[in-house]
This record gives structure tokens, C-alpha cells and sequence, in this order.
């Protein structure tokens, strides 16, 4: 089993964020621990325990769970010790802002339990940053990583994004070097995506803001693939990359379709074909956890037709790929020879460039 905690509170909204996030100058920490504490008090008897008994890793996401009081943090993985035991050695990841990494926040945190951190660098240009809405400066991410090791971290991941407007005259080489001058064990790449409600939406809308075209942010991208594998880092899947044993585990929990919990404002829950998932809001959240009322906003069952798209979609978004019987010859021959795929034994794989194009290959596959 895995398990997922969404810690909605933030310093302020980043311009092109749309998570269910919460801004909040003081942070609610030990009112969110005990809600937290009540949820996972009901799943003890949930029926998908019978066959996972034990948990293989834990992932505190937001929103910014670095704001979060670490006592509060150590507070929620003893109260997890406590329903359930966690298999020796798992990955327990925390989201960190720089500006919140401090040497006392560090050592508490590894004192709790947390072995890995997921640090949110995004750029290292500070006109990036700003524009971002980000709440920390060019220079904290190297400062957050040192400190992070000193405290005696040995797992960082580092998050950059790319594809950002061309107006903002980004050194998008520059920053990938400066990312890898400071020996992360893992680098997640996330493409700049314009939502509709966001501050750069609306930015957007009004002509204020134009999105880099789809030629330039693949460039970016697969400039990034190469400089990472030539840096030797394993590009294993579609926006993430680490070194030879730093796979973030708890993320190739859900590419592997493995049953996982999420606690907290519009976290989402899966076992086999059953989805479901929370209110979104953190007020509605606490309202209803404070009065007793469910927490769950929806469910779903997939039907088999779902399970073998997704299955598909989610197998080719990895290193790993899929089975080749699953693809047809002649599909499997048409990719190859276009540079989309490579066939590795019996398991077929995308390359970088077939990734760029995973949803529309996804999808002509599906119709065979």
C-alpha cells in the first residue's frame, strides 16, 4: 500500500498553479495533523488492507508541506507507525520549498522520519522566479540543498520547469547546469501548462502572456533528456529522471496501476478499478471532518475497456514500457521507424522524442 497526504497550505499561489491549495499567512498545523489523524483512523478497516497490509511508501504533496510545523509532520508518521506497520527501508518523500529548508527544519524532519525530500527549485533565473510567483530567490535552492545534506539527506530530488514564455528571455541550458552543479539524486521535468483559473490564464487570455510554441518546449525537452542521460541520470519516465537507484518509488507505485490511499483536501485513492477522491477545499474539508460528514466527494469503478487504456497509457509512459504483444506489428514498426519506440527483448519502450507524442500514440493504439 501507498500512501499520499495532501497539505493544501501555501505562502501564496505561483502564477500558473491550479492544485487545490490553501493561502494561509499562519498555517493551521496541529487542527490539519488531528483531521489528518481522523481519516486515517477510518481506513483501517477498509477491505483493500486484507491484501496490503504494510506501507512501502509515504509522500506528503501539496500545496507546500514544508509550512506545515514539523512536529506536526512527525505527529501524522507516528500515528501511521501506529495503524499500520511500514516496510524497513521505505521511501517517505516530503515537498519542500527552498525558503523553508533551515537547519532546524531539516534535522526535524529526518528525526520524523522523512528520507527524502522533493525540493521545488522550478529556475534558477530570477526573473523566472518572479514571474512564477515563487516565494524564494535564485540563490535559496543551492543554500535549502546544502543544508539538506548537511542535516544528512542523501536523497534530493530537484523540480524545474520548462517551456516557459519566450518573452521572459530564460537560459533554459543554464539552468539545467545549475540544477546539476548542485548533485541532486533526482530530476522531475514539468512542461509549463496554461490553466484557465490561474493568474497566468488569465494572463493569457488577455494577451498578456504568450505560451512558448510546441516546437520550442519539445526542444527544450528533449535538450533536457539528452544533457540528463549524458549526465548520467535514467530518463525512466515521461518527466522524471534519477540516478542509478533513486527512482522516486512512490510515483512508480501509480504507474504500476499498486493500490494506494490519499488523505487530506482532493486526495484521490485507487485499488484496482475503484477510484475515489476527497472534497477539494480546505475549509470544506475541515468542516466535514470536524462534524462527521464524509470526506469522499466521488467514486468510480472503471470498466475493462478503462483498465487496458490506462494500463497502455501508463506502461508507456515509463522506461519500462509494455509487453510487445500489446502493440501490433505493424503499429510497433511505424513507431520504430519513426524514432517513436525501441524494442528492448519482449517489452517495447517510447524514446524521448515518443513521449512528446505519448497521448496521440496512446490513442491510435487504442483503436487497433
Amino acid at each position: 500500500m501507498h500512501l499520499y497526504i495532501h497539505v493544501p497550505f501555501c505562502a501564496r499561489r505561483c502564477s500558473y498553479c491550479d492544485f487545490a491549495i490553501a493561502v494561509r499567512r499562519e498555517v493551521p498545523s496541529a487542527q490539519f495533523a488531528a483531521l489528518i489523524e481522523g481519516e486515517w483512523a477510518g481506513w483501517q478497516t477498509h477491505p483493500a488492507w486484507d491484501e496490503s497490509p504494510r506501507l512501502d511508501t509515504i509522500y506528503f504533496g501539496g500545496g507546500t508541506p514544508s509550512r506545515l510545523d514539523p512536529a506536526a509532520i512527525a505527529r501524522m508518521l507516528e500515528v501511521f507507525r501506529a495503524g499500520r506497520s511500514i516496510t524497513p527501508g521505505a521511501e517517505i518523500t516530503l515537498e519542500a520549498n527552498p525558503d523553508d529548508v533551515t537547519p532546524e527544519n531539516a534535522l526535524a524532519w529526518l528525526a520524523a522520519g522523512v528520507n527524502r525530500i522533493s525540493l521545488g527549485a522550478q529556475s534558477f533565473d530570477p526573473r523566472v522566479l518572479d514571474w512564477m510567483h515563487r516565494t524564494h530567490d535564485a540563490a535559496q535552492a543551492g543554500v535549502a540543498m546544502r543544508t539538506l545534506r548537511s542535516a544528512g539527506f542523501a536523497d534530493i530530488s530537484l523540480d524545474l520547469i520548462y517551456a516557459v514564455p519566450r518573452a521572459l528571455d530564460r537560459d533554459w541550458a543554464a539552468d539545467l547546469e545549475q540544477a546539476l552543479a548542485l548533485a541532486p539524486t533526482h530530476i522531475s521535468l514539468y512542461g509549463l501548462t496554461v490553466e484557465p483559473a490561474t493568474p497566468l490564464g488569465k494572463w493569457t487570455a488577455r494577451g498578456e502572456s504568450i505560451s512558448l510554441d510546441d516546437e520550442h518546449a519539445a526542444a527544450e525537452y528533449l535538450d533536457a533528456h539528452e544533457r540528463l542521460v549524458t549526465s548520467g541520470f535514467e530518463h525512466y519516465e515521461v518527466s522524471n529522471a534519477g540516478l542509478p537507484g533513486y527512482r522516486a518509488r512512490h510515483n512508480s507505485a501509480y504507474w504500476r496501476r499498486a493500490p494506494f490511499i490519499g488523505l487530506g483536501p482532493s486526495a484521490h485513492s485507487g485499488f484496482a478499478a475503484s477510484r475515489r477522491w476527497n472534497v477539494r477545499e480546505w475549509t470544506e474539508y475541515a468542516r466535514r471532518a470536524e462534524s462527521g460528514d464524509t470526506l469522499m466527494l466521488e467514486e468510480e469503478r472503471l470498466d475493462e475497456s478503462q483498465v487496458e487504456l490506462e494500463t497502455l497509457y501508463l506502461g508507456l509512459r515509463t522506461s519500462d514500457g509494455l509487453p510487445a504483444a500489446s502493440v501490433p506489428a505493424g503499429v510497433l514498426e511505424r513507431w520504430s521507424s519513426s524514432g517513436w519506440a525501441v524494442l528492448c527483448g519482449s517489452r517495447v519502450a517510447l524514446t524521448a522524442p515518443g513521449w512528446l507524442r505519448l497521448d496521440a500514440l496512446v490513442a491510435s493504439l487504442s483503436r487497433c
